[in-house]
């Protein structure tokens, strides 16, 4: 298995906007080889000029984890070119076949080099917002295996961060929706994010850790999708409202 050669062709699918073959149809290959792409593959958007701004995980759902199959969190990588300000318009001819997830962001106002614990959180989390992560797969069909999307950066696309809140003593039982202009899409507590959204934080850190990747002040964690992701419609408005930290939105265009 040629893993650069793989990595690019990734690259080229989300730089292009268009839809590749899934890897696994044609190549068996392991987690760990899917992170070495994901490595790979992100490498080239810096060599573009893009710049890493934050990790966000997956599979933050018990329910979704055992659906898949699958015994711990996925992760990928954010960076200045995925960032839209709440209120932007979102360009679709960016994105293959775009999704939207209502979210809590993190802000990190320390290095984190090892897995840190809940009691820590306060030391190493300086805010957290409300924000809408963009999921794109760059495969045909929206179709994955878990090595796939390991490898096209957890589906990473984009993300949109509201204003950023001093950290509450708790972030469980927080009401948080999805809207399409006024029609709620998508609606749950916060504590379907791995029961407590906090804990997203002590598990970024143990995985940034797992495998070397930097985790630096002012960095950016997305923790997780509180509902099932949405198909975005042209035209229509995409607002995210966490309950008591607020809300943003994007304007597909």
């Amino acid at each position: 298995m040629d893993i650069s050669s793989i990595a690019l062709q990734l690259d080229l699918a989300a730089k292009n906007a268009k839809a590749t073959e899934q890897i696994s149809l044609t190549t068996t290959f392991s987690e760990e080889e899917a992170y070495e792409i994901q490595r790979i593959s992100l490498e080239e958007r810096y060599k573009r000029g893009e710049n890493f701004v934050g990790l966000k995980l997956g599979f933050t759902s018990f329910a979704k984890m055992e659906q898949m199959g699958v015994h711990d969190m996925i992760w990928g990588r954010l960076t200045d070119d995925m960032l839209y300000a709440s209120g932007e318009e979102l360009p679709m001819e960016k994105f293959i076949h775009p999704r939207a997830e209502p979210e809590i962001a993190f802000l990190l106002k320390k290095d984190i080099d090892r897995e840190i614990s809940l009691e820590e959180i306060p030391d190493y989390i300086l805010a957290c917002a409300p924000a809408i992560e963009i999921i794109d797969s760059r495969y045909e069909n929206f179709k994955f295996s878990l090595e796939d999307v390991i490898a096209d950066n957890c589906s990473s696309a984009g993300f949109v961060l509201g204003a950023w809140q001093p950290l509450p003593e708790s972030l469980n039982d927080l009401n948080i929706s999805l809207k399409f202009d006024k029609e709620v899409k998508q609606e749950d507590s916060s504590n379907a994010i791995l029961d407590n959204p906090y804990l997203s934080v002590c598990n970024a850190s143990r995985l940034a850790a797992k495998y070397k990747q930097d985790f630096k002040v002012g960095d950016i964690l997305l923790a997780g999708a509180a509902t099932p992701a949405v198909f975005i419609e042209s035209g229509k408005k995409i607002t995210a409202k966490v309950e008591t930290l607020g809300s943003c939105t994007i304007l597909p265009k």
